[in-house]
C-alpha cells in the first residue's frame, strides 16, 4: 500500500486528486489544505509520493518542496507539482528545486494516471533496493560477528596452549582479561577499545610456548641466565602475532611485548618508561600482576586481597601507571565479581 500525500488549499482539488489516486489501486491518500501542517506531518511520516499545488497561502509549492527535501531521508521521494498552463517558469523552477515531474491544470486523468504510476514504480524500486541493502548489511554484520566469534575461540585456544605448559590456569587468563577491561572502562576508553582489550589480553603470555620446559616448569627460583631466557617470551609472543591482519592479534602482539615493562623504565624487554609503554601493556601489567599475586600455585600460596592491593599501591609510578591503578581500584566491586565468576576450577568462555 502506497501512501500518497496531497497538498492543495482547494477542497475541490483535494477531492478530485483523492479520487484519481484511489483509482490507481493500492494507494492511501493523505490530504492537507495547509502546507505547513503537511510539512509537520512529514517530519514523522514518510510518504511514497507527494502531490503539491503551486499556488497556496503561507507557503507556495516551491517553498514546500525545498523544506520537504531538507528533511532527513526525503531526498529521493517522488514529488509531483501541479501548476497552471501559463506558469512555464514556475515549472522550470520546480524541476530545479526538487520536483520530479509536474502536471498542468486542468488535470488530465490519463496523464495523471500515467505520471503517478511511473513515480510510484520508481518509489517501489527505491524501497526494494533500500530493503535489499539493509538485508545485505545485516547479513554481512551477522557473518562478521560469526567470524569474530571464531577468531575469539581461536585466540582463547592459542592462549590456553601456552597456559597448558605453565602452572597457571585457564581461569587466570579469563580473570586478567576481564580485569583489563574494567581498567579500560575506568580510563574512559571507548566501548570498542574496551572490547578489544578484553579480547587481546589473554594473549599476553602466548610466547611462553617457546620457552623450554626446564625453565618454564622449574619449581624454584630461576638463575639469572634462566631468567634471561624466560624474558624472551615477550618477544616470542610479539613475533607470533605482530603481522596478523586481525586487529585482535595485532593488539595481542602489543600486549605480549609490553606487559612486563615498568612505569619507571626498569622492566623488559625494551626498558620503556611512562607513556612510552603502550597503553594496553600498562593496563595488562596491573591486571596480570594482581591475579598472579592472588592466585595459589604449586610453588606459592595466594596473597590476601589487602596485601595484593598494597603491592599495587606501593608500585604506583614505579612498576605501574598510576592512572591504571586508580581505574583498577575504582572498579573494585566488579573485580570481586570477576574473581567469583572465574574460579580456578572453572573455565567458562569469554
Amino acid at each position: 500500500m502506497h501512501t500518497v500525500l496531497i497538498i492543495d488549499d482547494s477542497d475541490i482539488n483535494l477531492t478530485l486528486i483523492k479520487a484519481l489516486v484511489l483509482k490507481l489501486g493500492d494507494c492511501s491518500p493523505i490530504l492537507f489544505d495547509k502546507p505547513i501542517a503537511a510539512l509537520e506531518w512529514c517530519r514523522e511520516n514518510v510518504p511514497d509520493l507527494v502531490i503539491v499545488d503551486y499556488m497556496m497561502p503561507d507557503m507556495d509549492g516551491l517553498r514546500f518542496i525545498s523544506a520537504f527535501r531538507a528533511l532527513h531521508g526525503r531526498n529521493e521521494i517522488p514529488v509531483l507539482m501541479i501548476t497552471a498552463n501559463d506558469q512555464k517558469d514556475i515549472r522550470y523552477d520546480a524541476l530545479l528545486g526538487g520536483a520530479n515531474d509536474f502536471l498542468t491544470k486542468p488535470i488530465d486523468r490519463i496523464e495523471f494516471s500515467a505520471r503517478a504510476r511511473n513515480m510510484l514504480s520508481l518509489r517501489t524500486g527505491q524501497k526494494f533496493l533500500a530493503d535489499r541493502a539493509e538485508h545485505l548489511s545485516a547479513l554481512v554484520e551477522a557473518r562478521t560477528a560469526e567470524i569474530r566469534e571464531r577468531e575469539k575461540e581461536l585466540i582463547f585456544r592459542i592462549s590456553r596452549a601456552a597456559e597448558f605448559r605453565d602452572p597457571e590456569t585457564g581461569a587466570h587468563i579469563q580473570r586478567m582479561a576481564h580485569y583489563s577491561q574494567i581498567i579500560a572502562q575506568g580510563l574512559d576508553l571507548s566501548p570498542t577499545i574496551q572490547k578489544l582489550m578484553l579480547e587481546a589480553a589473554p594473549m599476553h603470555d602466548v610466547g611462553k610456548i617457546g620457552i623450554p620446559d626446564y625453565i618454564l616448569l622449574k619449581p624454584g627460583k630461576l638463575t639469572p641466565e634462566e631468567f634471561e631466557v624466560m624474558k624472551g617470551h615477550s618477544r616470542i609472543g610479539h613475533e607470533l602475532l605482530k603481522d596478523s591482519r586481525s586487529e585482535i592479534m595485532r593488539a595481542g602482539a602489543e600486549v605480549a611485548i609490553s606487559h612486563h615493562e615498568k612505569y619507571d623504565g626498569s622492566g623488559y624487554p625494551l626498558g620503556l618508561k611512562g607513556n612510552q609503554i603502550p597503553l594496553f601493556g600498562r593496563i595488562v601489567a596491573v591486571a596480570d600482576v594482581f591475579d598472579a599475586l592472588t592466585s595459589e600455585r604449586p610453588y606459592k600460596r595466594a596473597w590476601s586481597l589487602d596485601d595484593a592491593c598494597k603491592f599495587l599501591e606501593d608500585g604506583r609510578g614505579k612498576h605501574f601507571d598510576p592512572l591504571c591503578i586508580e581505574a583498577f581500584l575504582a572498579g573494585w566491586e566488579q573485580i570481586l565479581e570477576i574473581r567469583q565468576r572465574f574460579r580456578d576450577e572453572e573455565i567458562p568462555q569469554i
